[in-house]
């Protein structure tokens, strides 16, 4: 599965790439936060009425590139119902993939939409252009759509255990050498 090993390369850059982005729209968003209270409780700083807008955005990027690389490590949308590794468990992880993989296609298909409308509009105090933010279910919906895919592909090529030791966040309910030493309770000795 040639394609399937291009999809890992290119879904690995994208998330080093996107960790750099959130990192910097997270320092923004609190910066553009920090400065807003100074400037409400300090008279002699200027009142910036565009920092509540850019931190707004900021957050909702955040929030729909954080979904994103959620969906490639499973940490979002995780439905444990079943024991762990039974057939109805492995089936309900699978579907989890599949059911990401048309949420991205909605935001796709909905979200570019929604972003092209964002050209008709501007932000009241930044002057941004709507696009700006109304773009976030488009971008999120790609990068969801490509990080189920890899997710998919893996299961089918690699088998279901094999992705998730590759891709899902370690979780300390399935490490087993992590567990907390069990304690013996003393009972009295029965005495003859």
């Amino acid at each position: 599965m040639a394609f399937a090993t291009a999809l890992g390369r290119v879904n690995r850059q994208l998330e080093r790439v996107l960790n750099g982005v959130l990192l910097f729209l997270l320092a923004s968003f609190i910066v553009l936060i920090v400065y807003q209270i100074a400037s409400r409780n300090l008279g002699f700083m200027p009142r910036l009425y565009w920092t509540e807008e850019m931190s707004r955005f900021a957050f909702q990027w955040m929030i729909m590139l954080g979904t994103a690389i959620g969906v490639l490590h499973a940490d979002h949308f995780v439905l444990e119902a079943f024991p762990r590794g039974s057939w109805p468990d492995r089936i309900t992880r699978v579907i989890r993939d599949i059911a990401c993989l048309i949420v991205g296609l909605i935001f796709v298909f909905l979200g570019w939409g929604f972003a092209l409308s964002g050209f008709n509009r501007i932000a009241s105090a930044s002057q941004l252009p709507m696009v700006v933010t109304y773009s976030t279910f488009f971008v999120s919906g790609v990068l969801i759509v490509l990080f189920s895919l890899q997710r998919l592909l893996s299961t089918m090529s690699q088998g279901l255990d094999a992705m998730e030791r590759e891709l899902d966040t370690p979780s300390e309910i399935d490490a087993p050498g992590d567990a907390p030493p069990t304690q013996t309770i003393a009972t009295p000795e029965k005495r003859s």
